[in-house]
């Protein structure tokens, strides 16, 4: 099938399709005598398994390794294994954004009230002496 066909069952734009190709995500199509690129049937599952990854949230790289493997699908364990090591990302970011969440919220009480009180501050200040007022110290939790 040439890339519009292809584009077309799967969603994808061509320009997307094509660089897939060039970085080694998708195989390589065959040229028709025209010069076109005529695509095997099996490139839609492997753009839909891309697509699939890609909102996972999994990298490209991490996607080009499973299919450097030179085997289009995992076992079951591996599969798991990189699903509980992606779950484990995405803990890790969302611990991260809470604390940028808890920081912005105390700046902003501490610069609301340092104008409230005809104050100006600078980066400095918010820094080192309002800031480390405002911002309860980290605490790690306790396991039971």
């Amino acid at each position: 099938m040439k890339i519009g066909e292809l584009a077309e069952k799967t969603g994808m734009a061509p320009s997307a399709i094509r660089y897939y190709e060039q970085s080694g995500l998708l195989p390589k199509a065959e040229r028709g005598a025209n010069g076109y690129r005529e695509y095997a049937d099996a490139a839609v599952e492997r753009l839909r398994r891309i697509q699939m990854a890609q909102g996972l949230g999994f990298s490209l790289d991490a996607i080009r390794s499973v299919f450097a493997a030179g085997n289009e699908g995992l076992s079951k364990d591996e599969l798991v294994y990189r699903l509980d090591g992606r779950l484990k990302e995405i803990e890790q970011l969302m611990g991260t954004l809470r604390e940028q969440q808890q920081h912005l919220q105390a700046v902003r009480v501490t610069l609301l009230e340092s104008w409230a009180e005809g104050e100006c501050l600078n980066a400095e200040a918010l820094a080192k002496d309002k800031l480390a007022k405002a911002v309860p110290p980290h605490r790690p939790k306790a396991h039971v």
